[in-house]
């Protein structure tokens, strides 16, 4: 079993990183945010950084400044700059204002946010700091999830379309599938629904059987997925994506994946009972979190 307090402290971290690197990994769960520091598969400390509930949250890449996170509150969109002190701000633009959102993702150099009545809004936050703006690109039926331009809701999956993700073009197209409860939009596309995992060949094709709940993507060919409460990890770089190249991963705590992602090197696992697992390539290793009502985790290089 791996261990679970071998961890390092954040200042044995930032020595450590000097070779390793540092990720954050930031938890969305119905408490807030909690921020879990990782080197390779070292666990350091955690904060919750963020008391209002999360229900998504998103790592914003910008060439020039920090990465930016975004997390999907009841109250709207709060982002703030990657570092070591977080100072949140409400995104009040127009459209997006103070809507009810449920899910949050990044493309094209935008947030893509859902609000509760289905409303897909794409948020441009300008490196220089002026205002951010906000458009709305479409509806979709009980928005779940969003990564890369793909867009997981009860009535299927849908993708933004336009011209490189412009604004003034942007929308939505319905691209197939029911039930749709997660998707992952970098690399092959991979979608999770009531009936199974799906990727995205000659149409969508059957990758796993069963409910699928989770899924992620490194855009590099490994990918996860949550299926029947039980963890499935693709690891071919042949092009191959049916059932024979998944591979079922024993995590080492007896809890259901709910939220999976990938950092630079790392896999990142978040339980239901709030335990994150992390695998750098040398198996699991694990931190019990203590918070429920997970419902998303994205991870930040921070050194």
């Amino acid at each position: 079993m791996a261990p679970t307090e071998d961890d390092i402290s954040i200042e044995e971290k930032r020595v450590y990183a000097g070779t390793a690197g540092r990720t954050d990994a930031y938890v969305a769960t119905e408490s807030g945010v909690v921020r879990v520091a990782l080197s390779a598969d070292k666990v350091g400390a955690f904060d919750m950084v963020a008391r209002d509930p999360a229900r998504d949250a998103a790592i914003l890449p910008r060439r020039d400044a920090p990465g930016l996170l975004g997390v999907a509150t009841p109250d709207g969109l709060r982002v703030a700059p990657v570092g070591d002190d977080l100072a949140f701000e409400t995104v009040d633009a127009d459209p997006v204002g103070s809507k009810s959102l449920v899910a949050v993702g990044v493309h094209d150099g935008a947030f893509l946010v859902a609000g509760e009545d289905g409303e897909i809004d794409r948020v441009e936050v300008d490196d220089e700091g002026s205002d951010p703006a906000a458009t709305s690109i479409g509806t979709v039926s009980d928005p779940r999830a969003i990564d890369g331009p793909l867009v997981a809701a009860g009535d299927g999956v849908h993708r933004v379309t336009g011209s490189d993700g412009a604004t003034e073009t942007s929308g939505l197209t319905a691209v197939g599938l029911d039930d749709a409860r997660d998707v992952a939009g970098s690399g092959m596309p991979l979608a999770a629904t009531a009936a199974g995992v799906y990727w995205l060949g000659n149409g969508w094709m059957t990758a796993l059987e069963g409910a699928a709940t989770a899924v992620a993507t490194d855009g590099d060919g490994h990918a996860m997925a949550a299926v029947d409460g039980d963890l499935f990890v693709h690891e071919s770089d042949g092009g191959e994506w049916d059932a024979g190249t998944w591979q079922r991963s024993d995590l080492p705590v007896d809890e259901e994946p709910v939220a999976l992602g990938y950092g630079p090197g790392v896999s990142v696992v978040v339980t239901d009972a709030g335990t994150l697992c992390v695998d750098a390539g040398d198996g699991w290793r694990h931190q019990v979190v203590g918070v429920r009502g997970v419902a998303g985790v994205a991870l930040a290089v921070v050194e």
